[in-house]
């Protein structure tokens, strides 16, 4: 934390809410933000903005990481195990995180960058900003039942989004400007009363809430509410999930005559 008074140490920085495939939103936005030539000094992800925030961190182009996962299946990343505690393991997106991203740990990516994520064991929420990329981003992504816990340091973590699914809070005292982007709507969908569908409902109301806070700690949010329609594992629609995001936030920029704050702020 810094002192009363004291500057922070990064001018503009990037809250990424989760959302599960909705999350390729986030990479829409970051390409109309490279368009209008904002780059952010620091980043934070929760869930799936955390995915988000590691690949554009270490230096992949929106276009690149949509194309990453355009013909991926759930089965990719994720296999079924014995379901005690969570009926899928994250081995397999692990792996694939170890593959595309061309850096160990956190502390080593070129742009500083922050992982949320919600200690189980303890109830509380928790930031990562050093340690081996894969199990922060895994753990961060951990929606419970879904996912078995993922431990670090003999710590079992779930989802950032349980308790804070936009990460702003940890970045809003290290940046002098801060854009939220909350790619996580609530659908309307009929819930089927399955395990696994109540347990996704459940989170998406738990991410619903607890975002609210942190959406007033930002300086503006970007909200793609039209991608209600797309389910959390529905990585058939990316592509249009994608396109929203980008559309939504060109819209917001043009629209609010945006330009850099640096620009127009004293």
């Amino acid at each position: 934390m810094f002192g009363f008074g004291s500057k922070p140490p990064y001018k503009m920085g990037l809250a990424l809410s989760g959302g599960g495939a909705r999350g390729f939103a986030h990479a829409g936005a970051i390409k109309a933000f490279d368009e209008m030539g904002i780059r952010p000094d620091i980043v934070a992800g929760v869930s799936a903005g955390s995915v988000v925030a590691v690949m554009y961190a270490a230096g992949l182009k929106p276009d690149e990481m949509l194309n990453l996962f355009l013909d991926a299946k759930f089965s990719d990343f994720c296999e079924l195990g014995v379901p005690k505690d969570g009926f899928f393991k994250l081995d397999r997106f692990k792996a694939f995180l170890r593959r595309i991203i061309p850096y160990k740990n956190l502390e080593d990516l070129p742009i500083p960058t922050i992982i949320g994520a919600t200690d189980f064991d303890h109830g509380k929420p928790v930031m990562f900003d050093s340690g081996p990329i894969a199990e922060r981003v895994a753990a961060s992504c951990c929606i419970p039942i879904v996912f078995k816990p993922v431990r670090i340091g003999g710590v079992r973590y779930v989802d950032g989004g349980v308790l804070r699914n936009l990460p702003a809070w940890t970045i809003r005292d290290r940046c002098k400007y801060l854009i939220g982007v909350n790619c996580s709507p609530l659908s309307n969908d009929t819930v089927k009363n399955t395990i696994l569908d109540i347990a996704i409902r459940s989170y998406e109301l738990m991410a619903k809430n607890n975002a609210v806070s942190d959406m007033e700690l930002c300086d503006i949010v970007i909200r793609t509410d039209e991608i209600a329609k797309y389910k959390v594992f529905d990585l058939k629609g990316i592509r249009r999930v994608f396109d929203s995001g980008y559309r939504d936030t060109m819209n917001f920029l043009l629209e609010n005559g945006f330009r850099h704050p640096g620009e127009t702020t004293k």
